[in-house]
């Protein structure tokens, strides 16, 4: 009687599927007539162009370069400016100049120091020969005014020129640098 039963659900399932499908029929048409069935050719292969290598005489970029080359470097920029990379960094090295305030002075026994702030707000105490920026530079002349600094800038060949930027004393309640 279970299996009838079982049977019966079944067969009234499947029928059910079976129905009018008119509606289902009319839907495909119109997407088969909507549906263009042309597929565009594909373009044309451009032909390659051959390239010759012909820097076979030459030094492989992937070998080291001679131990002469590289002393004549070095003669070549003995001559130049440059910074000093044994010299130890100072605080105010890891900020841009545009990132530094002159806040004020402070003196002693003919020795000026200058209050420089930082964008972290900390307030550095500088004086002649302190370091500061990213390039380089060194603090030269101290006055209750502005702070001048000489940096040096690569000029791209492997030499270092000289800069000379000014950070002015910037009044209370104001932000930024002069220059």
């Amino acid at each position: 009687m279970k299996k009838l039963v079982v049977l019966m659900i079944v067969i009234i399932g499947v029928s059910g599927c079976f129905d009018d499908t008119s509606d289902l029929h009319a839907h495909i048409a119109k997407v088969k007539s909507m549906t263009p069935n042309v597929i565009e050719p594909m373009p044309a292969v451009s032909k390659y162009g051959h390239f010759e290598y012909s820097a076979q005489a030459l030094r492989s970029p992937f070998d080291e370069p001679r131990a002469e080359a590289i002393q004549q470097k070095i003669q070549q920029m003995s001559g130049c400016l440059s910074p000093d990379p044994r010299r130890r960094k100072q605080p105010l090295e890891k900020f841009p100049l545009s990132n530094l305030t002159m806040r004020g002075t402070l003196g002693e026994q003919g020795v000026i120091w200058a209050l420089v702030e930082a964008s972290d707000t900390t307030l550095h105490r500088v004086a002649v020969d302190s370091y500061l920026g990213f390039n380089n530079g060194r603090i030269t002349t101290v006055n209750q005014f502005n702070i001048k600094i000489i940096e040096l800038i690569p000029d791209g060949t492997g030499c270092w020129v000289e800069r000379e930027t000014t950070i002015k004393m910037v009044k209370s309640g104001t932000k930024g640098q002069g220059k």
